[in-house]
C-alpha cells in the first residue's frame, strides 16, 4: 500500500540550475508582470473615467482588465520570488489559495468572454433593443453571473483536490499549483471525483464555446448582409478584438489540457502553462486597443494628463 503523508508545502518547478539564469528569469518575468499591471491598468483607468467609454462593451471589457490582473498576479509574483530567492516552496495553504483564485479567475474570464459575445451579438443583430437588453442593470447581473460561477468552480475543485490524500512526494512540476500536476501526487482512487469535476467544467466550457461560436455565426451573417461597407467596417472594428482575445484564451488553454499524453513533458508543460496563464493577460489590452479608435482616444488623453500633470 501506498505510504500517505501529510504535506505542509510543495515543490514548485524550478525555472533555471544556475543563479544567473535564475536573475534572467526573474527579469524576463518581472518585465512581463509590469507590462501586464502596465496594460490592464490604463483599460482600467482609460474606462473609468471617460463617460464616452460607460457602455456596456466597455464595462465588460473593464471587468475582463479585473480578472486579467487577478490572474496573472495569482501566479507570476510568486514564480518571481522563488527565481530571486532560489527558492522552490509554497505552503500548503498558499497552494490551495492559488489554485482557488486561478480558478476563479480563469473560469470567470471565460465566461465573461461568453457574455462579451451576447454584447455583440445584441448589438449587431438586434440594435433597436441593444438599450432594453443590456441596460445597466442586466450588465451588472451577467457580470455578477460570470464571477459567481468563477467562484462556485472554484470552491468544487479546491475543496476536490486538496481532500485527496497524498503519497507521491510534494515536487509539483509546474511553476504554479496547477489541478493536474497536484492530482499526480495523490495516491487513491479519490481523484476520480476531481476528474469527473474537470469533465464537468469541461462541458460547460465547451456549451459556451457553442454559445460563442452559434453568436459570431450570426454577427457575420448580419454584418455580410449590410449595405454600407463602412457599416461592415465598424461592425467589424468591434467584434475582432473579442473574437481574438477568445481564439488566444481557448487555443492556449486547449493546447495545455488537450495535447496528447505522449508528447508531454516538463518543459512542454511549462511553455503552455505560460502560454496561457501569462500570455493572454499581457495582450488582451494591447489586442483591444489597436483597432477601437474611441478606446486609443480615452488612452491618449489620459496618458497626456498624466504627462501634463493635469
Amino acid at each position: 500500500m501506498p505510504n500517505i503523508s501529510s504535506v505542509s508545502e510543495f515543490l514548485l518547478l524550478a525555472l533555471a540550475d544556475t543563479r544567473e539564469l535564475q536573475l534572467l528569469h526573474f527579469a524576463l518575468l518581472l518585465g512581463i508582470y509590469l507590462a501586464a499591471l502596465l496594460g490592464n491598468g490604463l483599460i482600467l483607468s482609460a474606462v473609468a473615467c471617460h463617460h464616452r467609454l460607460h457602455t456596456p462593451m466597455y464595462f465588460f471589457l473593464l471587468n475582463l482588465a479585473l480578472l486579467d490582473l487577478g490572474c496573472i498576479s495569482t501566479t507570476l509574483p510568486k514564480a518571481m520570488a522563488n527565481a530571486l530567492w532560489d527558492n522552490r516552496a509554497i505552503s500548503y495553504q498558499g497552494c490551495a489559495a492559488q489554485v482557488f483564485f486561478f480558478v476563479l479567475l480563469f473560469g470567470a474570464e471565460y465566461y465573461l468572454l461568453t457574455v462579451m459575445a451576447y454584447d455583440r451579438y445584441v448589438a449587431i443583430c438586434k440594435p433597436l433593443h441593444y438599450g432594453s437588453l443590456l441596460g445597466s442593470r442586466a450588465c451588472a447581473q451577467m457580470a455578477a453571473a460570470a464571477w459567481g460561477s468563477g467562484f462556485l468552480i472554484a470552491v468544487l475543485h479546491m475543496a476536490n483536490t486538496f481532500s485527496l490524500p497524498l503519497c507521491q512526494g510534494n515536487a509539483v512540476d509546474q511553476f504554479f499549483c496547477e489541478i493536474p500536476h497536484i492530482l499526480k501526487l495523490s495516491c487513491s482512487d479519490a481523484y476520480l471525483r476531481e476528474v469527473a469535476a474537470l469533465v464537468f467544467s469541461a462541458s460547460l466550457a465547451f456549451g459556451c464555446f457553442v454559445f460563442i461560436v452559434l453568436s459570431y455565426v450570426q454577427v457575420f451573417r448580419a454584418v455580410l448582409r449590410m449595405p454600407s461597407e463602412q457599416g461592415q467596417h465598424k461592425a467589424f472594428s468591434t467584434c475582432l478584438p473579442h473574437l481574438a482575445v477568445v481564439s488566444l484564451f481557448v487555443s492556449t488553454a486547449m493546447f495545455a489540457y488537450l495535447k496528447p499524453p505522449s508528447i508531454s513533458s516538463p518543459s512542454l508543460d511549462l511553455v503552455m502553462a505560460v502560454l496561457y496563464s501569462v500570455v493572454p493577460p499581457v495582450l488582451n489590452p494591447l489586442i483591444y486597443s489597436m483597432r477601437n479608435q474611441e478606446l486609443k482616444e480615452a488612452l491618449w488623453k489620459l496618458m497626456f494628463r498624466c504627462v501634463s500633470g493635469e
